[in-house]
């Protein structure tokens, strides 16, 4: 059974701020509709920061829907922690086969129908796909006030579409092109991290892009030095130096790098390899380590439930990431809360999370020597690795996912709606009557 709205109306908040900035959070409790293209079960990064937003604002007393594909193929409602789900019908994904995506026919009408009997104060999309670019233009139509979150990069796109290396360049091109085309049909648009609002300007999006991070719940992922002898026998793991990873394992997330380092590492470190996730390269990387030497310290832990997901972290002496098509990394926050030194390639967003020497170092991509140092330089005897994991715990504190959560409060209590073009608005009155007319609801 869905929850119907209420008939409280749009929140009165103080005026904006100096430059159009929206005004402090909402005086009274906010009816939100959430549009993903990807939500749990689902395994990335994009959908733990919308399942943590949905989730958290439901928490604060707000009215909270998420509108997503259903995670069986059959549409229908339910609840999760709070928040009213709106499944709808959907098809495994031919490029990504552990998701699925909704099916295009139809859920423009749907999603019309439902900001129309819903009426929320908001709109938040988190992509420019299927279901969050119908979000966005029903929502703008409406004249309901739309937010639109950006997490999207190519290269995440490029190995399961499976384009060529030699056409990486041109696909890129014309994906940003029809992603910042669906961005400026929104009134407000955020992303993770400063660099990844850069991007968005570098591609061509000129109005404002406001950094919001994905945040990091600091309670769940804390340092519990006591549990890491524990923590290795939960997961089967022998009682030496671990370096640990935690996503999926695709081609972007140049896990690569992190197996080719640990012959380099070995010969001064007893160092071990603990990957936690699934992807398509899963086979390619135990052959690697077979090749190289080092199956016996590469651990493929698979699939990790949530719950038990803390402890990872929790086993391990330093976390290492080696992607390059990374807005934020949830992951890489993740470990600096539990209080983890961090080696990360030095690219897109991870610098911002790194300060060098401090908590921890940055590679060159792909360079498996500068790697295999600067874990060596980690893992030394005495209280380096101690004291970068304390760094780095200090600097995941500026992350906390509360603060995200007021921001968000914020955005959605001061955003107005921009005109709409008086031909578009009757374009949509029309179109809904359409679509009522053709599903035999009456207008």
């Amino acid at each position: 059974m869905t929850t119907q709205p209420s008939d409280r109306p749009f929140p009165h908040a103080s005026p904006a701020g100096r430059d159009g900035d929206p005004p402090g959070a909402p005086e009274a409790p906010l009816r939100i509709l959430i549009a993903a293209d990807t939500y749990p079960p689902d395994v990335n990064g994009a959908a733990y920061f919308t399942h943590r937003l949905a989730t958290g604002l439901a928490q604060r007393g707000h009215e909270v829907h998420v509108v997503c594909a259903s995670d069986t193929g059959r549409p229908g409602t339910g609840h999760d922690a709070g928040v009213v789900l709106h499944r709808l019908r959907s098809a495994p994904l031919i490029v990504h086969p552990t998701m699925r995506t909704a099916l295009p026919l139809g859920v423009s009408g749907h999603v019309a129908r439902l900001i129309d009997r819903l009426a929320p104060h908001v709109v938040h999309a988190q992509s420019h796909f299927t279901v969050s670019r119908a979000a966005i233009r029903r929502g703008r139509l409406s004249g309901t006030p739309v937010v639109l979150t950006n997490h999207f990069m190519p290269d995440n796109l490029f190995a399961h579409a499976h384009i060529p290396q030699r056409l990486h360049s041109a696909a890129g091109t014309l994906a940003w092109r029809d992603m910042i085309r669906v961005a400026y049909e929104a009134d407000y648009v955020t992303t993770p991290t400063r660099r990844a609002s850069g991007l968005l300007a570098d591609k061509g999006f000129t109005r404002t892009v406001e950094a919001v991070s994905c945040g990091i719940d600091l309670e769940r992922f804390h340092p519990r030095p006591g549990e890491r002898r524990a923590a290795r026998d939960r997961f089967g793991l022998p009682d030496r130096d671990t370096m640990v990873f935690v996503g999926r394992l695709d081609e972007e997330k140049r896990i690569d790098d992190l197996i080719r380092a640990l012959p380099r590492v070995h010969r001064e470190r007893d160092l071990q390899l603990a990957l936690a996730g699934t992807g398509q390269r899963q086979s390619a990387l135990r052959d690697l380590a077979q090749r190289l030497g080092v199956a016996d310290r590469v651990h493929f832990l698979g699939f990790v439930p949530d719950e038990d997901l803390p402890l990872v972290y929790v086993a391990a002496d330093v976390f290492a990431i080696g992607s390059v098509a990374e807005l934020q990394s949830i992951a890489t926050l993740e470990a600096m809360s539990t209080g983890l030194p961090v080696v990360a390639a030095d690219a897109l967003a991870l610098p911002h999370l790194v300060d060098e020497g401090r908590n921890g170092y940055l590679y060159p991509p792909g360079d498996t020597a500068a790697l295999a140092d600067r874990l060596l330089d980690v893992l030394a005897p005495g209280d380096r690795r101690t004291a970068m994991g304390t760094a780095s715990r200090e600097i995941a504190r500026t992350h906390d996912h509360r603060r995200s959560l007021d921001r968000f409060e914020e955005i959605y209590a001061g955003i107005r709606p921009r005109p709409v073009p008086r031909g578009a608005r009757r374009f949509s009155v029309i179109g809904l009557t359409e679509v009522r007319c053709r599903q035999g609801v009456a207008a």
